[in-house]
């Protein structure tokens, strides 16, 4: 088996494609070690020092890393264990429940669905989510609220806390949006709880040293 790599618009972010498929639908993210557990591939990566995020596409898997770890570094422990998992065909979740609590249904359009929101799905999940995988991330829709005409959506992967994600977002998930359907205004990226938690605590910080520079 021959792993190829390749670069994603982020320096921590790269994908790895084993040349067969990883997941047969859907994808998965994992951010910590309880997540993780769901998924025997998903608990080694994340057991690499320095390893902080793993994403699985239909025939990738983004690795993200935290900005200190070279990739020099990591690379052949990551290499190790996917040519390990895939050549030994063990399955990439524990049980099809983990499988399925792990693939996002959010683009699956319900009875209850407006025809914008039925719209929006549509866009996401076959204009907007194919390209963004090829960068080895994928987007959430989260929500549309028509008072303001703002769409929801978390960016996953390779995307998240991408420098270019914002760009990528207003430049052209928006304005393509927008130009299909009139009734969207705007789009808006999403954190979870524990994202925001840290993007806080992260300004805090960076506030707290940009005053020890100015009074030394």
């Amino acid at each position: 088996m021959f792993i190829q790599t390749e670069t994603t618009p982020n320096q921590d972010s790269l994908k790895f494609i084993p040349g067969i498929s990883v997941m047969t639908e859907g994808t998965a993210e994992f951010l910590d070690t309880r997540s993780a557990f769901a998924s025997p591939l998903a608990i080694r990566l994340m057991g690499v020092e320095g390893v902080i995020g793993v994403f699985f596409g239909p025939d990738f898997v983004t690795v993200s890393k935290d900005p200190e770890s070279p990739w020099p570094t990591l690379k052949p422990e990551i290499y190790s264990i996917l040519m390990e998992h895939f050549s030994s065909g063990q399955p990439l979740f524990r049980s099809e429940e983990d499988r399925e609590n792990a693939g996002p249904q959010d683009t699956r359009i319900l009875d209850t669905d407006s025809e914008i929101v039925a719209m929006i799905k549509e866009l996401l999940d076959t204009r907007v989510r194919p390209a963004i995988m090829e960068d080895g991330g994928d987007i959430e829709y989260r929500g549309f609220t028509e008072e303001d005409g703002l769409v929801r959506v978390k960016l996953k992967g390779s995307c998240r806390g991408c420098d270019s994600s914002t760009v990528t977002l207003k430049n052209g998930i928006e304005r393509m949006l927008m130009h299909y359907i009139p009734e969207v205004k705007a789009i808006e990226q999403v954190l979870d709880q524990e994202e925001q938690i840290a993007l806080d605590e992260f300004t805090k910080m960076e506030q707290k040293l940009k005053k020890q520079d100015k009074n030394p």
